[in-house]
């Protein structure tokens, strides 16, 4: 979609929502911008009246990302959206307004040669699967997403993502699980309405990590009701720690402990805010005492350790330098951004 391929050994692909009013294009254009720069690859955006579905023209002209019209209610929002230059169209099955309108936009999505993604939302399931089921289970939610997977293949489409999306971790990871040993398309996963940021922060990263670590999820999203930039930032964090994403430093240090005789915190925050971002991977380690030195770190491509007043720099597991803390930090920095030149300039070792 829009150049961006999801899938068939691709990358895991971050995207986020804007929550501008989508009929604002110039808002709507700036707030995506920014998340580009964030680093996220596929944005989507509400339409909910004709005046959204006709804005899709200009804002796809500004931006550089795949640009996925979200539609409820109205199949004919999205044969618009998908009329004005939409890269893919995300529908609930379940409010999209029947089998027939289903049908419509799928000739739609076939003409213009774009993707659709069956989005299943647990609190939107067909009124006959929660009488079957008698709650919104795993076992409704797949049951709706197939449903709908058959209504579009039996219409010549196969170009579908899927998602599976429930308030609580358990059913959403146990959903998905099923629908990955049943189907082979791209998932999109993440667990929606997670709430305030510090609940919601640690809510996905329990469900997108379990998925990940299982092998299952294409893209995914981080919903949080925050800035869609602190979601972006939330989901290549999540990558990062599964390996996924080996695009920026990753610093490792100790929690402390009685040992410590130096403010191990600022310390790392002076690391954090002294070495380049994005120019590379390089590990870092900032480590409070002797215990948690070399030995502990020693797959660090660098770090430091401490004692009551000096800074011992080590490479690799092995001593590089010392001396006065303050100014081993310093060292640490300038010694970690020469590593990373090296690596752009491909004369590591």
């Amino acid at each position: 979609m829009g150049g961006v391929r999801l899938g068939g050994g691709a990358p895991v692909r971050v995207q986020s929502m804007t929550n501008t009013d989508t009929r604002d294009v110039d808002a709507t254009v700036a707030q995506i911008l920014a998340l580009e720069e964030a680093g996220c690859e596929i944005v989507r955006a509400s339409v909910y009246d004709m005046r959204c579905a006709e804005a899709f023209a200009e804002i796809r002209r500004r931006i550089h990302i795949p640009l996925v019209a979200d539609v409820h209610f109205d199949h004919r929002l999205a044969i618009a959206a998908a009329e004005h230059g939409a890269d893919k169209l995300r529908i609930n099955p379940g409010n999209i307004g029947g089998a027939a309108n289903v049908r419509a936009l799928v000739d739609c999505a076939k003409m213009h040669r774009i993707p659709i993604r069956i989005g299943v939302n647990a609190g939107s399931l067909e009124q006959d699967l929660k009488r079957k089921y008698g709650a919104a289970s795993p076992d409704a939610m797949v049951e709706s997403a197939l449903r709908h997977v058959t209504l579009l293949e039996e219409a010549g489409f196969s170009d579908i993502v899927i998602s599976l999306k429930a308030s609580t971790v358990q059913n959403t990871v146990e959903a998905y699980r099923r629908m990955a040993r049943t189907v082979d398309y791209p998932l999109h996963i993440g667990i929606t309405e997670t709430g305030s940021v510090g609940r919601g922060i640690i809510k996905s990263a329990i469900g997108i990590g379990a998925l990940l670590l299982d092998g299952i999820g294409d893209t995914l999203r981080v919903s949080l009701t925050d800035s869609p930039l602190r979601e972006v930032e939330t989901g290549l964090e999540i990558l990062r720690a599964l390996n996924l994403l080996n695009n920026d430093i990753e610093i490792i240090s100790c929690p402390t402990c009685g040992r410590t005789r130096v403010d191990l915190m600022q310390a790392v925050r002076r690391v954090e805010e002294g070495v380049r971002r994005k120019a590379g991977y390089l590990k870092i380690a900032v480590m409070g005492c002797a215990v948690n030195g070399p030995g502990e770190a020693e797959d660090a491509d660098i770090g430091i350790a401490f004692g009551a007043t000096n800074g011992l720099i080590f490479k690799k597991g092995e001593k590089f330098l010392s001396g006065p803390a303050a100014e081993m930090v310093e060292r640490l920095i300038l010694e970690a951004n020469a590593m990373l030149g090296q690596k752009e300039s491909g004369a590591e070792d």
